[in-house]
This record gives C-alpha cells, sequence and structure tokens, in this order.
C-alpha cells in the first residue's frame, strides 16, 4: 500500500503537513509556495495518475521503480529525475561487515519535489531531510534547497559509511602484526570489506555525475534566490569528491592488506622452514656420531672407555655448535 507525506512551506515556513494526490498539481502551480511529497512503495496506478497529472516522462516513471538503476541526474522536459542511493556499514548475521544501501529516487519540479521509495533494500528515513531543509534557513531560495538538503543528507551518509569502513581496515592492520596468528579470521574479513567496498564505490563515485549535472542544469535558472545557492552546491560537490577520493584510497588500502596478509604468510613459512632445517642439521650431529659407531666397526677407540667419551664430546660439540651457529644467524 502506498505510504504518502508531504509537506508545504510558503516563505520557509510551514503552512501545511498533509498533501493529498489529488491537490498536489494545484500546491505545485502555486508560485508562492515549495512542495515536498514523498512516495513509499508506490503502486503503479498511483505512478499512473501522478505521471498524467504532472506531465512526467514515462521512462524517469519506469526507472524511478525499476531493480538495480545507476545513480544518475536526467534532465526531461518539465523535471529533472535524480536517483542515488543510502549507504551504511553494519554487522552482519555472520558477524562480517556488510553494507546496507537503500534507494531513493526524486522528481525536482520547479515549485516542488517528488520523492520515491522503494523497500527493496535498507529503509530510507527522510526525517532527518527534513529537518535539515526547515534547519538550515534556505527555503526562501526555491526547490534548490530542497535538492540540496536531499543530496547533502546522502553523501555525509556515505562519508560515515567509508569512515566506519576506514575504521575496520585500521584493525585489519592491528590483526596482522599481532602475536597470535589470525590467518583465516583476516582472509574472511578482508574478503568481506572488498565486497562491501566494491557496493560502495557503485553507490559514491557515480554521485560525482549526479552532482555535477544538477549544478548544470540549476545553471539554466538565472533567478537571484537560486544563484544564492551556489556557494552550497560547490560545497556539496566539493563533499562528493572527496567521499568518492576517499573511497578510492581504500581500494588500495584493501589490496595492500590483502597482499601485506600474503607476505607475512609467505615469511612466516620462510621462518618455519629455516626452523625445521635447523633442528634437522642439529639432529642429524648425533645421528650421524651414533649411526657411524653404532655399525660394531673397529673405530679410533673402540672397545674403550675413552672411546666412549669421544662419542659423548663429539654430539655435545657438534649440538652446542651447531645451535649457536643457527641461534647467531637468527635462524632459531
Amino acid at each position: 500500500m502506498t505510504q504518502l507525506r508531504g509537506r508545504v512551506w510558503r516563505d520557509g515556513e510551514l503552512v501545511a503537513t498533509d498533501v493529498p494526490l489529488a491537490d498536489l498539481d494545484a500546491h505545485l502551480a502555486d508560485s508562492s509556495t515549495l512542495t515536498w511529497l514523498d512516495l513509499c512503495d508506490p503502486g503503479g496506478e498511483v505512478l499512473a495518475q501522478l505521471a498524467a497529472e504532472l506531465g512526467l516522462d514515462r521512462h524517469a516513471i519506469e526507472d524511478a521503480v525499476a531493480p538495480r538503476e545507476r545513480p544518475k541526474a536526467t534532465r526531461h522536459a518539465t523535471h529533472t529525475f535524480l536517483t542515488c542511493y543510502t549507504a551504511a556499514l553494519i554487522e552482519g548475521a555472520d558477524g562480517l561487515p556488510a553494507l546496507a544501501i537503500g534507494r531513493i529516487s526524486a522528481f525536482v519540479m520547479p515549485r516542488g519535489l517528488i520523492t520515491v521509495r522503494v523497500d527493496r533494500g535498507a529503509e530510507v528515513d527522510l526525517g532527518e531531510v527534513v529537518e535539515r531543509w526547515e534547519g538550515a534557513g534556505l527555503l526562501g531560495h526555491g526547490v534548490g534547497a530542497l535538492v540540496h538538503g536531499l543530496l547533502d543528507f546522502l553523501v555525509d551518509g556515505h562519508f560515515e559509511a567509508v569512515q566506519a569502513m576506514d575504521d575496520r581496515l585500521e584493525e585489519l592492520e592491528d590483526l596482522l602484526f599481532s602475536e597470535t596468528v589470525r590467518t583465516r579470521e583476516i582472509q574472511v574479513r578482508v574478503f568481506a570489506l572488498r565486497k562491501a567496498l566494491t557496493t560502495l564505490r557503485r553507490v559514491v563515485l557515480p554521485m560525482r555525475e549526479v552532482v555535477a549535472a544538477v549544478m548544470r542544469h540549476r545553471l539554466l535558472d538565472a533567478s537571484d534566490s537560486a544563484r544564492e545557492l551556489d556557494g552550497e552546491f560547490a560545497d556539496l560537490y566539493d563533499h562528493v569528491l572527496r567521499a568518492a577520493e576517499w573511497t578510492e584510497s581504500l581500494r588500495d588500502m584493501v589490496t595492500s592488506v590483502f597482499e601485506t596478509n600474503l607476505s607475512l604468510q609467505d615469511a612466516r613459512l620462510n621462518t618455519i622452514m629455516k626452523k625445521l632445517a635447523s633442528w634437522g642439521a642439529i639432529i642429524a650431529v648425533p645421528t650421524a656420531v651414533t649411526g657411524w659407531f653404532g655399525q660394531n666397526l673397529p673405530y679410533w677407540g673402540f672397545s674403550s672407555t675413552w672411546g666412549l667419551w669421544q662419542s659423548v664430546v663429539l654430539i655435545i660439540v657438534g649440538t652446542i655448535g651447531l645451535y649457536w651457529l643457527f641461534r647467531r644467524n637468527d635462524w632459531l
């Protein structure tokens, strides 16, 4: 069942919180008001009615509910269509990090914003977005304030996801050099982070094009109220670039952790092999002495007490000498 939620502002002041779908076109036609309507899980009939009343492009209507749409901003004759995603790093049922994403689409019109949410992932809570709209004091500048607040909320969420992933990578780096070897745990976590990072890159990187397209479309609006938001959008674009660059650096960090883990495994294996070879050489000394003299063949000191002590001395000197030599060369 479609859930509706909306607000109407006049000169930045809230004048209505109940926006019936039938009255939407009247609100949007009023040049003195700014209107927002949110549709959660809209049915086909609702979208068809909306498209007929407001002249929305049919391709944009299809993209608003179609699965696996990429983040984008498309300009049509009467509106601009946006599709973006929220992102949050969570802990999955298996205790491994996972990325939860939620999708939100929007139809941007001269005097209003219509958002569409389809429940196919993490729930997108627009309560914080409304608080930003009304707390920033920018609603008097038109629909650009609504678009900026929505995109700013999404980008801030991307930053939090990137920060959380960065923290998880630092934990992995600590595990790499811990005294207790936890190779399998590191491998599983690295794989989970790589999977989450791949999804995060698909969400964050296209936001550069989205924000750039929104800014480019806003250049067509020469009104003073729209121009006053140029600084806000420039700052938003800077945040998008920083998030994208940080995401790219995380990919390098994940690769570095993965390769470092492999290198450490090789180093540990080499250390184990050196220790085994060293102990094998040490054990070979008494084996050689007792094996040679234990064949009941006449040797120097055969059948005499001093011959026995000669064997003992050879074993002790050879063993201790090899042990000292290997310890000196850091093999043991």
